[in-house]
């Protein structure tokens, strides 16, 4: 995948971002520290931020404006990324309940052409069985 075009690609460096977002890079270092995103470092040690972490960050600047703290932030976001772990988590449990539904009524289904099977056996061999002793 061309770098440009995921959003999980290292890109940006800190002054990128102030200048993208109007914010001082000290403001940026500091939702680093608070782990609210974690940028990953260049060979050079510097921080490169992702296009997922800016809208990340984008977020906490417009939270914050609204008079949020750093700290409730991020436990915000946390929960924000469970909840959706949560739900991928029961879309997957949700396929795989359907899954097990299908292979049951398959089951089900061939349990009960058995059964139709038999009990017609049955019903012909106790059928010649009747005929046979009838018969002088």
């Amino acid at each position: 995948m061309d770098p440009l075009e995921d959003e999980h690609a290292p890109l940006f460096t800190v002054g990128q971002v102030a200048d993208m977002l109007a914010v001082k890079q000290a403001f940026l270092r500091r939702v680093d520290e608070l782990r609210v995103v974690s940028p990953q470092r260049s060979a050079g040690n510097q921080r490169r931020y992702t296009r997922y972490e800016i809208r990340v960050i984008k977020q906490v600047v417009t939270m914050t404006d609204e008079g949020m703290t750093l700290p409730a932030i991020r436990r915000i976001i946390d929960l924000e990324q469970q909840l959706t772990e949560a739900i991928s988590q029961l879309a997957d449990a949700t396929s795989r309940l359907a899954e097990v539904t299908r292979h049951r009524d398959e089951l089900a289904r061939r349990l009960a052409d058995a059964h139709r099977t038999t009990m017609q056996s049955q019903n012909m061999r106790s059928q010649n069985t009747q005929s046979q002793n009838r018969q002088p």
